[in-house]
């Protein structure tokens, strides 16, 4: 299976904003990110992202780092885009997220497009909900456990 790592774990008071990575953290199950705004019971519980992706921004001259897209988790190593719905995936030890969503609908500039230029997260960053609760940190592996069908509905 295919099998990534954790580069940053980031929270912040409320959604739409960018996030300060605080390096560990619990994921809670119908919850999310303990302690994030942008937790809650509904199936955008945990927003990831790709250090890849992150990269790409960089490149085109922003100067970005981890949390600056109000991802919750920066990954690095898997090609969380390519994953379908419904994939289910390791983080650390014990923590189980299954993968809810891929990309979103931005219908308004958020505050960190006006802040980085531009948003890397409609097009790749991926949800999910979390399914078997846990701590996780920088340098945790990431692995993908059950590959989805695609078919997955949304959780609420």
């Amino acid at each position: 299976m295919q099998q990534g790592k954790l580069i940053a774990v980031c929270t912040s008071p409320g959604k739409g904003q960018r996030k300060k990575d605080v390096g560990q953290g619990v994921l809670v199950p119908g919850f999310g990110v303990e302690g994030d705004g942008h937790g809650g019971d509904w199936h955008r519980q945990v927003s990831l992202l790709a250090l890849e992706s992150i990269e790409k921004m960089r490149a085109a001259g922003l100067d970005v780092g981890p949390g600056d897209f109000a991802e919750n988790l920066t990954t690095e190593g898997l090609d969380l885009c390519a994953l379908p719905l419904g994939t289910l995936l390791q983080v650390g030890e014990t923590a189980v997220l299954e993968i809810t969503q891929i990309g979103k609908i931005c219908h308004e500039r958020c505050a960190i497009y006006y802040e980085a230029g531009d948003c890397v997260m409609p097009k790749e960053g991926i949800f999910a909900v979390v399914r078997q609760g846990g701590e996780v940190a920088r340098q945790d592996p990431v692995k993908v456990i059950k590959m989805g069908d695609g078919t997955t509905e949304a959780v609420s």
